[in-house]
């Protein structure tokens, strides 16, 4: 199963997400993100236009997750490299891996990484 990660800002928008997600390569069938953000109305509407099952990611679940790329903002703010990448990772499961590290978003408000895996 493909996992989609995200990670965005408070002004992000619907138009954010698709894009990160677009830019990312799509494909996913669940979206993953903090679990303080995965059941905002902004997360739940984009996952339910792309039909995809929402995961929310507990800290400490974010906290553990080695990432790729190192964002400083995301390592102030949640305790990781990548809040998409480290989301993606934890919600595929044990053994998951990167297929797309993250990419952000062309107005910088959102970040969208792939994984791979088995969730649980």
């Amino acid at each position: 199963m493909i996992v989609a990660g995200f990670g965005y800002r408070a002004g992000a928008s619907l138009e954010s997400l698709l894009d990160a997600y677009t830019l990312a390569g799509a494909g996913a069938g669940i979206a993953a993100t903090a679990h303080d953000k995965a059941r905002g109305f902004l997360f739940e509407e984009f996952a339910q236009t792309q039909a995809l099952r929402i995961v929310p990611v507990h800290p400490q679940a974010l906290e553990t997750q080695d990432t790729v790329t190192q964002s400083q903002a995301s390592s102030e703010a949640r305790r990781t490299g990548s809040v998409a990448e480290a989301a993606a990772l934890a919600a595929a499961g044990p053994g998951a891996r990167l297929i797309t590290p993250r990419v952000i978003s062309t107005d910088k408000m959102a970040t969208c990484a792939l994984a791979i895996g088995d969730p649980t």
